[in-house]
């Protein structure tokens, strides 16, 4: 069976410009990620857990945007829309798996944040070699056995309104709109799953973040206040973002749903984001800055 890919054939006269923007986006996304990746690995001063979370945090984004943009530039630039029944399930279960593990690496790297934060004297002890790499392989093996479950559950359904899928890439809602008959105990399980693996995980982040905030409240020196929200506003903004638009999207009452809108709110979660955290994460952060201009300049 073949689905049909709609993403931006509504704007014909601008596919040409849309394929110059998400090319220029997935440079960027690569080449900023990337750098985090090769700073964090060769600078002595970025062998800290903070930086190996950040190292695996800008693969995952790698991973997690070339799930999406490479089949969009693909689509426009063979004007091939069409795409099998087993490659949308392919990218559907991997862009899953991916969030998922984004989900879980935000909430490892909020409480690497609360133990440096809060219980700084025994950090080193805590957060040691050994643990940091079972929490970033817990993180990226966390969603493999759900995912694929949810999966092969959509891909079960038997489709009959139509094969055009009113999105860019293959994900739950659009897809579940060209099913047959009644849905509504599928998208339960969206909503049980969504709860699992995303809600969870954000309770752990606000749970962390409201210890480290009554923390730094509890500092004697407005200068110690500010250093040790810097180290932390970074990756809170990244949530609220990632969080925010994701949340929208997929708790949204399907009455609510509608293609521009899921269309706008997945740009924002699954590109636009991931461009913008190497920005985030180095402009915001002193010790990357240092690391780079030690990198670019041979310092």
């Amino acid at each position: 069976m073949q689905f049909v890919l709609i993403g931006f054939s509504d704007l014909p006269n601008l596919q040409g410009f849309i394929f110059a923007v998400f090319s220029t986006i997935y440079i960027i996304i690569l080449t900023g990620n990337f750098l985090i990746i090769v700073i964090t690995s060769i600078d002595p001063a970025l062998q800290k857990p903070m930086y190996f979370f950040l190292a695996n945090f800008s693969s995952l984004e790698i991973c997690y945007v070339s799930v999406i943009v490479p089949r969009i530039l693909f689509n426009i630039e063979m004007q091939d829309r069409s795409i099998s029944a087993i490659s949308c399930a392919t990218q559907l279960c991997l862009f899953l798996i991916f969030g998922t593990t984004e989900c879980v690496l935000l909430a490892v790297m909020s409480y690497d944040r609360y133990v440096a934060i809060c219980n700084p004297l025994h950090y080193i002890l805590i957060m040691n070699p050994t643990k940091c790499t079972q929490l970033a392989v817990g993180s990226w093996l966390a969603g493999i056995p759900i995912q694929i479950g949810q999966t092969c559950q959509i891909f079960s359904l038997h489709f009959c309104n139509s094969n055009k899928i009113e999105h860019f890439f293959c994900d739950i809602p659009p897809i579940l709109k060209l099913a047959c008959g009644d849905t509504s105990v599928h998208e339960l399980s969206v909503y049980v799953v969504v709860m699992v693996v995303a809600a969870f995980p954000f309770i752990l982040v606000l749970a962390s973040y409201s210890k480290i905030i009554a923390t730094i409240l509890r500092l004697p020196t407005a200068k110690g206040q500010a250093k040790a929200f810097s180290t932390c506003s970074s990756h809170l903004l990244v949530v609220v973002l990632f969080y925010g638009s994701a949340t929208v999207t997929y708790l949204r009452p399907k009455p609510m749903h509608s293609p521009g809108t899921d269309k706008l709110l997945s740009l924002f979660y699954t590109i636009v984001t991931p461009m913008l955290n190497p920005l985030i994460y180095s402009l915001r952060n002193k010790e990357v800055i240092a690391a780079l201009k030690r990198l670019f300049l041979k310092e």
